[in-house]
């Protein structure tokens, strides 16, 4: 059995970010690391080719009767800017306390060691679990998995013999509760581009004579949302599925503090949808955001122009029954209807995802149709994390959006277990990125677990 702990410290080493053309050694480092891995752990290994990164396929095979689970993981990293406020070398990892530092060490590389090494515990103790895995880890999940639908289109028949897809890609709401995600919201992004003048413009001589892009955007940006919060475009919210009563209660008992997150975000007001708690918001509700705006003199001190142009970037969270080209295209015509005259309005459209959700057994709106090894996955996650972390785990959605897992579903049909492992303090995307040590521990008995009770629940 390898250390999962020296494995995670050479995979943090290896800078694979997937968006970074001068990264391109790191991503093949970083994906030769996890194949080697999983072929000395006895897996048939395919290196994938597609136009950007490779997808790795490992495959356990064995009997038909066998249940059969597809683990996702990623191996591409964010990149590691600021580096400047970084405490420690983005890539050289480095271990404090419980908690190992470095870019990628929770997102998603430390997780997925997680669940390799909970594989080759189970397979150590057992050569011949009666148990079917396959591997899936993908080079591109940070840059919108570009390259994943085709790879879908092209495998789909042989991943949808497995039964349903295990992950640890989400999050957990502290060290010592888990939660097994039960939604995330899909998303769609687009840029919005202004265009007055053919060229900037004296704001002295031609002050007050035309449209300036920044005050048109800044109006028709401020027209999007209504003054309680709501976003302000036809039929956005059509067709949007109400909240299960099981949802909210199941979110109850999460017992989060409201002024503790308002401490934590630095806010002093929390601005929601009505009827809506910051919690319930974040996890139910769609939404519609500014994620940068810019146009004109940028600079130290003045430049009195009139810019020729203008832009802001918007991305919009989505959830179950809305389709991503669907609300862009409300959200787009919105935009058009209010662009004043004067002034030239394109789009530059960017990734998308769909949303996703999957309902446990034994709830009010379980599907009667649901797998039966799926449901079986979810009782043994349930036992396993019970055992392992002193608590039952909590079913909730996530705000976040993993789209390929809402990809899987369409074209495979195959449902998941998301198993959180990282925690808020983990800093995703940002400097300073870490991993819990003993969440790690914890997380790869937990998986080691599941494992042998669906390998033991076979037939």
């Amino acid at each position: 059995m390898f250390d999962p702990i020296e494995k995670l410290k050479e995979f943090i080493r290896q800078p694979s970010v997937s968006t970074d053309s001068r990264c391109a050694e790191g991503m093949k480092g970083a994906q030769e690391l996890v194949s080697g891995l999983l072929a000395t752990l006895g897996f048939s290994v395919e290196v994938v080719k597609t136009e950007r990164h490779p997808i790795i396929l490992a495959e356990r095979r064995g009997e038909p009767d066998w249940p059969h689970v597809v683990i996702y993981g990623h191996y591409d990293v964010q990149p590691a800017d600021p580096l400047n406020l970084w405490k420690t070398p983005a890539f050289e990892p480095t271990i404090i306390g419980n908690r190992i530092y470095g870019r990628g060490a929770a997102d998603n590389k430390g997780p997925l060691i997680t669940n390799i090494a909970a594989v080759a515990l189970a397979l150590e103790a057992n050569p011949k679990l009666p148990l079917k895995i396959t591997f899936l880890i993908e080079g591109e999940e940070e840059m919108g998995s570009p390259s994943f639908p085709q790879f879908l289109e092209r495998y789909a028949d042989r991943l949808r013999a497995a039964d349903f897809v295990f992950l640890s890609d989400t999050a957990l709401p502290n060290e010592q509760q888990v939660v097994l995600t039960c939604g995330l919201r899909g998303l769609t992004l687009f840029d919005v581009h202004l265009t007055g003048a053919k060229g900037d413009l004296h704001s002295g001589l031609h002050g007050g004579v035309l449209r300036n892009p920044i005050q048109a955007l800044a109006e028709i940006l401020a027209s999007l949302h209504t003054a309680d919060g709501r976003v302000n475009v036809p039929g956005f919210y059509d067709g949007v599925l109400d909240v299960h009563p099981w949802e909210r209660e199941e979110l109850k008992k999460l017992g989060a503090d409201e002024a503790a997150y308002a401490d934590f975000l630095g806010i002093d007001t929390f601005y929601t949808t009505p009827g809506f708690s910051p919690f319930e918001s974040a996890r139910f509700q769609p939404t519609l955001e500014f994620n940068g705006i810019g146009g004109g003199y940028q600079g130290e001190g003045t430049k009195t122009v009139i810019p020729s142009k203008a832009f802001a970037k918007l991305s919009c969270r989505l959830v179950p029954n809305q389709q991503p080209d669907c609300i862009k295209q409300l959200v787009m015509d919105a935009i058009r209807a209010r662009t004043p005259k004067g002034i030239k309005l394109e789009f530059v459209d960017q990734h998308k995802g769909e949303p996703y959700v999957v309902v446990p057994p034994g709830r009010s709106n379980t599907p009667a149709n649901q797998s039966p090894v799926l449901a079986r996955a979810f009782r043994a996650a349930d036992s396993a994390i019970t055992e392992v972390w002193g608590r039952p785990p909590l079913y909730l959605r996530e705000g976040g959006s993993v789209p390929i897992i809402a990809e899987i579903k369409r074209v495979t049909g195959l449902d998941s277990v998301m198993f959180g492992l990282f925690l808020p303090e983990d800093n995703l995307h940002a400097p300073n990125e870490g991993f819990n040590l003993d969440v790690m521990k914890k997380g790869t008995e937990t998986t080691r677990r599941i494992l042998v009770a669906l390998a033991a629940a076979q037939g």
